[in-house]
């Protein structure tokens, strides 16, 4: 079981990109840095560059964590917001991503079935979450003509499943006709983004209920 966060002030950037040269790799360092600049603590976990096997064999087979994901585990139960950063490919997260999630976020660990009874526990509450998202199409596209499926799995199926929320949404797009002054100025979002978000994870609990 995740143990709740220690403290109001930390704030967890997972770049879900395989590449490190991405734009969602620009975005999550600028957001990442302007957090920490703004007075948060702040850790940073690039999925892509972890050792674990992405193919999850089900509940039930044995698969131990690989050290990477143990620290993984770590490091989402210390935080308090978690930022994830990852484009949409064919309407969902990265294969990589999405068996990052598989792996980590356990029974007994994310959340637990209750016996003899359809509803669960969300063994991650007490956590909020935002997710950057680029996608190729255009942003009205993805809400309108498919739905957002990318979108609700991460927020509800996931995230909200196992207690963390609020999570806020934020879509970049597209990505593919984007001149280079657009590109600066979605790195640019994402760094007002992490400035906003060390601001309040800095603010003291008081002041902020107040």
């Amino acid at each position: 079981m995740a143990a709740p966060p220690q403290s109001d002030n930390t704030i967890l950037v997972l770049l879900g990109h395989p590449h490190a040269d991405s734009l969602c790799a620009g975005m999550a360092r600028a957001y990442a840095e302007a957090a920490a600049q703004a007075g948060a603590e702040v850790r940073f976990l690039n999925v892509g560059q972890l050792a674990f096997a992405p193919a999850f064999q089900g509940y039930g087979a044995a698969q131990p964590l690989e050290p990477d994901l143990r620290a993984a585990q770590a490091d989402i139960a210390w935080a308090r917001h978690l930022v994830w950063v990852y484009p949409i490919w064919w309407g969902g997260m990265p294969a990589v991503l999405k068996g990052f999630i598989d792996r980590v976020f356990l029974p007994g660990y994310a959340f637990k079935y209750r016996q003899n009874s359809p509803w669960w526990d969300r063994l991650l509450a007490g956590r909020s979450a935002e997710l950057l998202v680029t996608m190729d199409s255009p942003p009205w596209y993805f809400r309108w003509v498919t739905r957002m499926p990318g979108h609700h799995q991460m927020k509800k199926a996931i995230l909200e499943f196992c207690g963390i929320q609020p999570v806020k949404v934020h879509s970049f797009g597209p990505v593919r006709s984007a001149s280079p002054a657009q590109l600066g100025q979605w790195i640019a979002q994402a760094r007002a983004l992490g400035q906003r978000q060390g601001h309040k994870q800095a603010r003291p609990a008081a002041q902020q209920a107040a």
